[in-house]
């Protein structure tokens, strides 16, 4: 990097942006700081962030595929209620539906892990989890260890997106500088620990050597 003139970027600290419903009901930690997956649509992490603009605090909501990195689901907004990590969430299993991965909508299987936010321990999103065939995940209260994924992800989106095309005035700039990184991170941004290739292509070839093994195991005799 010092050769070719190349410079890491240095993260912020972490901010808190959810609080606990100490009423709410609490699903267990199915994850246990364990963040590996072994195939798309298996874990998802999912987190929440503030972003200043000069025309106020925004929140940007985030779902990733622990499997692939990839950014599936992100929404801005000027508040920080439910809906947000909602639409989210609905964006997410959207862009799953229109790949062909979904079965009537359900990810039979899927483990949503999230921090003890009063978002994701609300009613409607648990509602909503339990439509999709999701089963629900939740670290301990106020340690970012438990969702030290969804917090990494963040911290890349302050240091590679917010910080770099910031100040940005209004949530529609924000929208538009999320959406364009987003795309930059999940088609061309190399991850070191996917094998230094982006999200997309990652979860392309886990998919083409899926095809290869059916093609060849409907070959196999006593299989016709």
């Amino acid at each position: 990097m010092r050769r070719l003139g190349l410079r890491g970027v240095r993260r912020g600290q972490p901010v808190l942006t959810t609080s606990p419903d100490r009423q709410a009901g609490r699903a267990p930690d199915l994850v246990d700081r364990d963040f590996t997956a072994a195939r798309p649509n298996q874990l998802w992490v999912v987190d929440m962030t503030y972003v200043p603009t000069w025309s106020g605090t925004v929140f940007t909501a985030f779902v990733s595929d622990v499997y692939s990195r990839r950014v599936v689901g992100w929404r801005c907004a000027s508040r920080m209620p439910t809906e947000l990590p909602l639409d989210a969430l609905e964006m997410a299993l959207w862009t799953r539906e229109r790949a062909g991965q979904t079965r009537d909508g359900r990810l039979d299987g899927l483990i949503h892990h999230s921090d003890a936010g009063s978002q994701y321990t609300a009613i409607r999103y648990g509602d909503r989890l339990a439509e999709a065939s999701a089963v629900a995940s939740i670290g301990s209260v106020g340690d970012s260890y438990d969702n030290a994924m969804a917090e990494s992800l963040i911290g890349l989106y302050k240091s590679e997106c917010v910080r770099r095309d910031g100040p940005l005035r209004t949530v529609e700039d924000l929208e538009l500088a999320t959406a364009s990184w987003v795309h930059w991170f999940n088609t061309n941004r190399l991850h070191s620990k996917i094998g230094n290739i982006p999200p997309v292509e990652y979860e392309n070839n886990y998919y083409a050597h899926q095809q290869a093994r059916d093609e060849q195991r409907s070959g196999e005799p006593g299989l016709h």
